[in-house]
């Protein structure tokens, strides 16, 4: 209610063995500007941070790449600041974790082609998973995001957005926008009120 847009993302957790659904806020999930919704969009970003422990564990499990990730200090962007000063939150000095990019995005990619009844590439993108670590730019992991028995190879849907009020874009409108409008209305309204009974 108070941002306007949040969402879930629904998948099977490797590591737990079972389907997960987990909150993802607003200001970590990128897409493009001119996206319209989910459903359509080419290029979808999550930013999450991982324990260098849990991100070894994956890795020897074959989840990962075994590429070394050194997790750097992140600089907190003006609204993790300002979320921070609002829990009473201040982060710590050494930071431990690693913040990775998860991208579902279209590729082709040399080898894996689409390809005709010929056996000839078409040269269509088709859906996959890209992991990358932000901390030193290396490619965790490439995995297909469509199932393997499909013949139109449709994307699988990991998020679901959800909206507090429709808005005019990709994301909603929270209390932040509408209090922001309702204030200025109310502060007009009450200035005619009194300029009324001056007149009276």
């Amino acid at each position: 209610p108070l941002a306007g847009s949040s969402f879930k993302k629904t998948y099977f957790d490797e590591t737990l063995g079972r389907a997960v659904s987990k909150f993802v806020p607003a200001e970590n999930l990128i897409v493009p500007y001119e996206t319209s919704d989910l459903e359509t969009c080419q290029n979808i970003t999550q930013v999450f941070r991982m324990s260098l422990n849990d991100l070894k564990k994956r890795q020897l499990s074959g989840f990962y790449s075994d590429v070394d990730v050194i997790p750097g200090q992140s600089e907190i962007s003006a609204v993790q600041g300002e979320i921070d000063r609002i829990d009473g939150f201040s982060p710590s000095q050494i930071d431990y974790d690693c913040t990775l990019l998860e991208c579902h995005v279209d590729l082709d990619i040399e080898g894996f082609e689409d390809l005709d009844d010929d056996g000839e590439p078409t040269g269509i993108k088709i859906p996959y998973v890209v992991t990358i670590s932000q901390d030193n730019g290396s490619i965790l992991s490439i995995r297909r995001n469509y199932r393997e028995d499909d013949p139109q190879k449709k994307k699988i849907a990991y998020f679901t957005h959800y909206k507090f009020l429709p808005g005019l874009g990709f994301y909603g409108l929270g209390l932040i926008h509408t209090i922001g409008g309702l204030s200025r209305t109310a502060t007009s309204a009450l200035r005619q009120l009194i300029d009324a009974g001056t007149l009276s």
